[in-house]
């Protein structure tokens, strides 16, 4: 079967005098026919290239959903009077919410049985669960397309009906005032997507009767509505990527005026927490690039009357904070690790959560009571299943709630090993490395090894297990995650170094890894793969432009590579709050260096490895066109025969498939990608 070919309609693109001429522009208009024909020829395509790999896309399906407890459900917790949990049952694609009052013996409530309510959807997507204090009612979002715009709606807990009132256009999130008929929502601009407005509803009147409270008139800003933990306040918070600024009024009187908390400074971060007569803030104030925590009266919240309470400190970064009746807790990063600190409010007793190793991952949890002395906490490793563990912060004892199981008797972790090494960047920086693979392989025999990051908006991929993963290590891939700059595995700095005129850093970071991967025989280039999605997409892209020689294949999935086309256009979602992250390229400065690296922008007449591409039409993070027009581009110049698939999910968005089997299908078919390229057919 012969690949697409997309036509060419050249159209050009000039800004600061530079022409650009982009021959598959067209392919933007999700309305016009030959394009959704175009696309359906790519699915077409791949599906016949990829047939001989039918049973083993099938088998790596079995495998994976084998190891998945089916009928499982999350460790209970309890929120004003009443303990809730999440369970999913055999065979069923979606979880279902449930509640149990006061004991766990009470008779279980059903809240959302999202497999009938998913019945006739091929995308289904429930968000912002949110119980009115009195416990009566419950706001929630709902997407069934996966363009990530929430119909919010409100169900009557006593009656078991939702409510004829619905709310379009929004983020699925919202926030109750203590009447129990006030509901805050956020909108979202219909063309853009931006969040931009927060609204009040007041139950038993229509949507067109609600009233505007906040308007972000920033195109650059989003903004959000929520309350506190204490419950006691309703907060506003618009953001960017590099300022802050919230609002708030007090949850007793929904009808109040917002009041500022602290205007926005360009640069000046800051989040907020209110306990008894205090607000606290975490926030880069003066200085402190890896952030540091603050205090301010609750009466007093312009920043003249903040004071420090934990400094700011070159070597850790301070993540967010727990608040406790009794004890202050700090999620922080120490080279490149997490910690977890526990202080008493006097500050006289103060410790660190013990962990031994370099390939973990630790988080707090759901803790949204305040009158307690346990700590809910998460922990898993690279070896290591996940488990949800209840700490208690006075007598430090603690109990393992729930361990993830690992179905089918096969898997025993010290079967696996981990390690932390470091590889040297271009500019001398050393980056470090994250492996996991079977204790057996030898080093030795050129081992296929697949290498993944992320490396943007200072979002960190720490180490973490995966059941499905353990397909690839049982079949003899070792998996490495690269901690590349751009994300903030290192603390600020290394995010800042990785960023606007900084980006470059991220790719050559990579690339310098997977040469040290190689020199130090881990892998040849014969035998290396390299694997990002959105962001990490763009990573994907320029890497092979910059050294396709070092991949024998490449995942880019739901990749952003139409850099500066993307960037100059202010009517697509995301764009305009994204000029702190990659720069805006109506600056020249901004324009050159972006066309530089942009993965559409520099493609050639070269060999490149092979590829599996990714899309989702309804994608409102990374227009479906990107990859679509990336890979015809790519069609038209490369001078190989290697693999080029483009999978364009058309009923789903950035995230992928809805379900939980279905998303796995998407797993298994790209490990079956690797593997067939390693030869391995079972």
């Amino acid at each position: 079967m012969q690949a697409p070919v997309a036509k060419k309609i050249p159209k050009v693109l000039e800004k600061h005098n530079d022409k650009r001429v982009d021959d598959y522009f067209w392919l933007n208009d999700r309305n016009d026919p030959q394009v959704i024909q175009y696309l359906k020829a790519e699915n077409e395509f791949y599906e016949h290239e990829t047939k001989h790999n039918n049973t083993l896309k099938a088998d790596l399906f079995e495998e994976m959903k084998a190891r998945i407890k089916e009928d499982d459900s999350s460790v209970p917790y309890k929120y004003n009077g009443y303990w809730y949990i999440v369970k999913f049952e055999t065979g069923k694609n979606y979880p279902i919410y449930t509640r149990r009052k006061e004991t766990l013996n009470a008779e279980e409530q059903i809240l959302f049985d999202c497999n009938i309510m998913a019945e006739g959807f091929s995308y289904f997507k429930l968000v912002g669960l949110n119980v009115s204090p009195d416990n009566t009612k419950i706001a929630f979002g709902l997407d069934t397309i996966g363009r990530r715009e929430y119909t919010l709606l409100v169900k009557d807990l006593n009656t078991n009906v939702i409510r004829k009132e619905e709310i379009t256009k929004t983020t699925g999130s919202s926030a109750w005032a203590n009447d129990n008929r006030t509901l805050f929502y956020t909108k979202k601009d219909e063309k853009t997507l931006r969040s931009d407005r927060v609204y009040k509803h007041v139950l038993g009147t229509t949507s067109d009767k609600d009233v505007l409270v906040y308007k972000e008139d920033d195109e650059t800003f989003g903004t959000a509505v929520y309350k506190s933990k204490s419950r006691d306040y309703i907060i506003i918070a618009s953001y960017s990527t590099t300022t802050n600024e919230y609002r708030y009024i007090k949850a007793d009187e929904p009808n109040a005026v917002f009041k500022l908390f602290q205007e926005r400074i360009r640069g000046l971060e800051y989040s907020i927490s209110h306990y008894k007569d205090h607000f606290y803030i975490v926030t880069n104030y003066n200085g402190a690039t890896n952030f540091k925590l603050m205090r301010t009266s609750k009466d007093s919240t312009n920043l003249k009357n903040w004071k420090d309470l934990i400094p700011h400190r070159d070597d850790t970064l301070i993540e967010d904070i727990d608040i406790f009746k009794d004890y202050l807790v700090v999620s922080e990063r120490t080279n490149g690790l997490n910690t977890i600190r526990i202080l008493t409010w006097d500050f006289k007793t103060e410790y660190y959560l013990p962990f031994d190793n370099e390939t973990y991952t630790v988080y707090t949890g759901t803790n949204v009571d305040f009158d307690t002395e346990i700590l809910r906490y998460g922990y898993n490793s690279l070896t290591t299943p996940a488990s949800v563990i209840d700490f208690n912060m006075k007598t430090k004892e603690k109990s393992i709630k729930k361990e993830q199981e690992i179905l089918g008797g096969a898997f025993k972790k010290e079967n696996y090993k981990s390690e932390r090494i470091w590889a040297t960047a271009q500019d001398g920086t050393k980056v470090p490395i994250s492996l996991v693979y079977n204790v057996n392989l030898k080093k030795t025999d050129g081992n296929p090894l697949l290498q993944y990051a992320y490396g943007s908006y200072g979002s960190t991929v720490d180490p973490y297990f995966s059941s499905l993963r353990l397909s690839l290590l049982d079949r003899g891939f070792i998996f490495a995650i690269t901690h590349v700059r751009g994300g903030e595995y290192l603390g600020r700095p290394w995010y800042d170094n990785g960023k606007l005129l900084n980006k470059k850093n991220t790719f050559s970071d990579f690339i310098s890894c997977s040469k040290f991967l190689i020199s130090e025989g881990y892998t040849t280039a014969n035998q290396l793969y390299a694997m990002g999605g959105s962001a990490g997409g763009l990573l994907m892209g320029a890497i092979i432009n910059d050294a396709s020689e070092l991949y024998n294949g490449v995942i880019a999935a739901v990749p952003f590579v139409d850099v500066v086309t993307t960037m100059l256009d202010d009517s697509i979602p995301l764009t305009t709050g994204e000029y702190d992250e990659w720069g805006n390229p109506n600056e020249k400065s901004f324009y050159d260096y972006m066309k530089s690296y942009s993965p559409y922008d520099n493609i050639e007449a070269k060999v490149y490895p092979n590829i599996l591409v990714t899309a989702g039409l309804h994608d409102s993070q990374v227009q479906y066109w990107e990859p679509a027009k990336w890979v015809a581009k790519l069609r038209e110049l490369k001078l190989d025969n290697n693999k080029l698939y483009l999978k364009t999910n058309m009923e789903a968005g950035h995230g992928g498939a809805s379900g939980r089997f279905d998303a796995i299908k998407e797993d298994a078919e790209e490990y079956a990608f690797l593997l067939d390229l390693e030869g391995i057919c079972q």
